[in-house]
């Protein structure tokens, strides 16, 4: 089995979830591409048996470089296995309205690339002031403040959940290609 395994990063936890997931399905015995999106314009999904694509969100978007590769790609990826790993702070909490808040983000890829992911997966992912332009560490102060007020807002700190998103891929790899 050949798999790809694809990101868009904001930050850099993205990478460092699609780097997890490729060695654990290397580790499988699998053959593995990894790669960047950014990178990817003349990347065919339909050289992989499956195919995982993993993006942040931020400010209620993923990163045109996925949606510009999945638009691009849609046809051939709907003919393959397919994994999409939503990465957001969000994802970390248990508010019914955030929850459908990355429904919709996800509805909005679906609607303005054509392509219908066949497994979504949100995955929480990291607050890291240490990465944020002014802006940007603004803003997800607000949202750590909420999210989990305990937490120091002046340190990095990630939420991946590693043993849950093993389990999540290794069921992936475990299903049947139909």
């Amino acid at each position: 089995m050949k798999v790809l395994v694809a990101y868009a990063t904001g930050e850099g936890q993205t990478r460092k979830i699609a780097r997890h997931v490729a060695d654990r399905i290397a580790d499988t015995g699998a053959a593995v591409e990894l790669a960047g999106l950014a990178d990817a314009e003349d990347l065919d999904p339909g050289r992989f048996d499956r195919v995982i694509l993993a993006a942040s969100i931020h400010v209620g978007q993923y990163q045109r470089a996925l949606s510009d590769f999945v638009a691009a790609n849609a046809g051939r990826l709907g003919e393959r296995p397919t994994l999409f790993l939503s990465v957001s702070l969000a994802a970390a909490g248990h508010e019914a309205e955030d929850w459908k808040a990355l429904d919709r983000i996800v509805e909005d890829l679906v609607a303005a690339t054509g392509w219908q992911p066949g497994r979504v997966a949100q995955v929480a992912g990291a607050y890291m002031p240490s990465k944020y332009d002014i802006f940007r560490r603004f803003v997800m102060r607000r949202i750590l403040a909420a999210k989990d007020p305990q937490a120091d807002p002046g340190m990095d700190r990630e939420y991946t959940d590693w043993p849950a998103l093993d389990a999540l891929v290794d069921a992936w790899l475990d299903a049947p290609a139909g």
